[in-house]
């Protein structure tokens, strides 16, 4: 049997609530088709939320031969076909009663907020977090249109109702064409045209987020269709099955970052954990410790420097990506303009270890005396065969990548994870698997990725260390990882240290800066 199109619309005292539920059952009488629409008033203007709830059957009178469909008075959870909303709160709030569900609700709201009583009596800032409500609107809804509509309704100099039916009309959600709605909206006075102006821009506003989806679509489904990296037999021989499919992807990352003798290097490392794992789990059909460790290593081996970084951005399959993006045609001429702006650490970590540290010794002096950290901008015009070739030409220096401080500096860090990780692994499974995701804190690029290494080491050396349970050990190490992923500044670690009895992250060296007083010129 057909089922009726099922509608909730939200909106607060005085938006025109009651306006968009009358156009849409004008609409729908238009098209010849049965339509039912009930209110729930609510308490006071501008500060009651009022739903309107109506039912539309997708098929016309003509076709129901001389019959007529019984329409539902409320809404019923998980049931609605659309909910249509002018405030993110109310959007929740009704997601938040189950009335919207993930496999069949179209979510269209309005993206700002109209705080309530509650948030305002707070003494600091009581606003609920708009992010987390935008997350929950993703999470519970087949399709969802979350957009500024106070905007479009300012432009217009209407109210929100006509900006709504708008988004309604290019939703798709209902079977009418365009020119019905106009319909409904016709007139020459000066509330028609203005009604008009806010349907045309809520109408041009989910068409354009809906060919970005589809546009998005196309770009994710692409690389999809290219075929999954192989793992060599060599490789596959030598690891149980259910690590082949991280291991492919690692095997084609390495390669590119090093060639296939880091991929033997990589190999090695990893067998001395299955080993371990294999030791300490005896006949065991899965290896978690194992594929966890394939997967943050091989991210981790296959770190970002200015030699990856050159290597990115001059592939040819970034240039077809571009004009994919930027929708070139094959005559058209699209230049690139890449800017960078190394500093000395990027320049020193391509140096041996001697003449780096000199490097960073002369850049420290600079800023201990007040002056910026040096660094050189560049602007590369990638699509010109100079500039590309600049960039290949850095690209090919990953043959001496192995001499650089930088080279060195992180196989001895991942070395010194290993060695915990081997000795936890000997000691408990469980243990071992938690150090084994430690290995997701190190990420990031410059001063991000050296204070992750950081905070990885802090944790190993005083995670392990004491006379402790090993129920103990496990518990402090898992809550100092998720600490240290929650904020970047590790203020979130650094409490999870104290509660916990362990040394607080040493305080790097910060230069006091004196600033010149504009007026006297002296600091």
């Amino acid at each position: 049997m057909t089922a009726p199109i099922s509608i909730l619309l939200c909106a607060l005292g005085g938006e025109g609530g009651s306006v968009l539920a009358e156009w849409l059952v004008e609409v729908a009488r238009h098209a010849c088709h049965p339509a039912q629409a009930t209110s729930v008033p609510g308490v006071a203007q501008r500060t009651g939320a009022t739903t309107y709830y109506l039912e539309i059957y997708p098929q016309p009178f003509s076709a129901l031969g001389g019959q007529r469909p019984v329409l539902g008075l409320n809404p019923l959870p998980g049931r609605l076909d659309a909910l249509i909303s002018s405030e993110l709160l109310e959007t929740s709030r009704q997601i938040a009663q189950g009335m919207a569900s993930s496999d069949r609700t179209l979510v269209i709201s309005h993206g700002g907020r109209a705080l309530t009583t509650a948030e305002k009596m707070v003494i600091g800032d009581g606003r609920v977090n708009a992010t987390a409500l935008t997350e929950l609107v993703a999470q519970h809804s087949r399709a969802h249109h979350v957009l500024d509509m106070a905007d479009l309704t300012s432009q217009a100099g209407t109210v929100v109702s006509a900006v709504m039916l708008g988004c309604i009309a290019a939703s798709d959600l209902l079977p009418f064409d365009r020119s019905i709605y106009e319909a409904v909206l016709a007139g020459d006075s000066a509330s028609a045209r203005a009604s008009q102006r806010g349907f045309a821009l809520g109408h041009a506003a989910i068409t354009r987020q809906r060919e970005q989806q589809r546009y998005l679509e196309v770009l994710l489904v692409e690389p999809k269709a290219d075929a999954a990296p192989m793992l060599s037999a060599d490789l596959a021989a030598q690891f149980p099955a259910d690590t082949h499919p991280v291991l492919a992807l690692a095997q084609a990352r390495l390669i590119e970052h090093q060639g296939p003798a880091y991929v033997a290097l990589y190999a090695c490392r990893l067998q001395s954990v299955l080993q371990a794992e294999q030791a300490s789990s005896p006949g065991a059909e899965q290896h978690p410790i194992t594929r966890e460790v394939a997967r943050w290593l091989a991210l981790w081996m296959a770190f970002d420097d200015v030699i990856r970084v050159a290597d990115l951005k001059s592939r040819a399959s970034r240039m077809a990506r571009l004009r994919r993006e930027t929708r070139a045609a094959e005559h058209d001429l699209l230049k690139i303009y890449d800017h960078f702006k190394p500093g000395v650490p990027e320049i020193a970590g391509l140096l041996p270890p001697a003449w780096a540290k000199r490097t960073l010794n002369w850049d420290r002096r600079r800023v201990a005396q007040g002056r910026a950290p040096w660094a050189l901008p560049i602007q590369v015009a990638t699509h010109t065969l100079g500039g590309w070739l600049m960039l290949r030409l850095l690209a090919s220096l990953r043959c001496v990548r192995p001499w650089g401080s930088r080279y060195i500096t992180e196989q001895a860090q991942i070395e010194s994870w290993l060695q915990a990780l081997l000795q936890a692994t000997r000691i408990s499974p469980a243990l071992g698997l938690e150090v084994a995701r430690c290995g997701q804190l190190v990420k990031g690029y410059g001063s991000t990725h050296d204070r992750s290494r950081r905070n990885l080491q802090h944790i190993l050396t005083h995670g392990l260390a004491g006379d402790v349970s090993v129920d103990e050990q496990l518990e402090r190490i898992e809550r100092w990882r998720r600490a240290a992923l929650q904020d970047e500044a590790g203020q979130a670690l650094d409490q999870a240290l104290a509660q916990h009895g362990a040394p607080a992250r040493p305080v790097s060296e910060q230069p006091i800066l004196w600033m010149k007083n504009p007026r006297t010129g002296r600091p």
